[in-house]
């Protein structure tokens, strides 16, 4: 088995959504024996956005510069990555309602068509079933169903839906939220979190 594990946050040491992956990919790896582990960390190595003529190359034409050659070999190495995967790790902070830009980035790197999913008469089709997803949320405030930010969250709603899109149906999300009102609700939160952990059975 092969487990992608994802880090986004621009914190460093200091990511709480980098304390839970690794907690969590820690909890798989005592699970699995055996099991593959690779790291891509976004915030210290980000994948670049993409541009007309990434996407471009995508449907057929010769890149012209050694600079886009390099970007969508490095774009297909992203999405090997992701295809091999039996168990994906998300780290996804909230940023402003959403996702970090640096996942996003990611995301546009996995969501091809043709790859991941496909058009049919009946409408999108995923073609990428059958993995694990586990997302590590963490958000500074309190956006969950039932609170009063509720409609503010882009963050997982989004994650759920494009996995989805991308065919996956095991999408699992352990959350810490309200890291950013004090240490003591902050220390209360990754806790619940860490608790939480314990109990996935990937």
């Amino acid at each position: 088995m092969k487990l992608l594990h994802i880090d986004s946050s621009i914190l460093g040491a200091g990511s709480a959504s980098r304390r839970l992956t690794s907690l969590i990919v820690e909890a798989e790896t005592a699970r699995h024996p055996g099991l593959e582990v690779v790291r891509r960390d976004l915030g210290s190595a980000p994948v670049s956005h993409l541009t007309g003529e990434h996407l471009a190359a995508l449907h057929g034409a010769v890149p012209e510069s050694a600079s886009v050659r390099d970007d969508v070999a490095a774009g297909e190495a992203v999405l090997q990555e992701f295809l091999a995967a039996d168990i994906v790790v998300v780290g996804a902070p909230m940023y402003n309602f959403s996702v970090p830009s640096q996942l996003k980035a990611w995301i546009d790197r996995i969501a091809v068509a043709g790859r991941t999913f496909q058009y049919s008469e009946k409408g999108p089709v995923g073609l990428a079933g059958g993995k694990v997803v586990i997302v590590a949320s963490t958000r500074g405030g309190f956006y969950g169903p039932g609170t009063a930010m509720a409609a503010l969250d882009h963050q997982e709603s989004y994650l759920r839906s494009v996995f989805g899109f991308l065919g996956i149906t095991d999408i699992r999300f352990v959350r810490a939220e309200g890291v950013a009102l004090g240490e003591e609700q902050r220390a209360r939160s990754m806790d619940d979190a860490a608790r939480a952990i314990e109990g996935l059975a990937a």
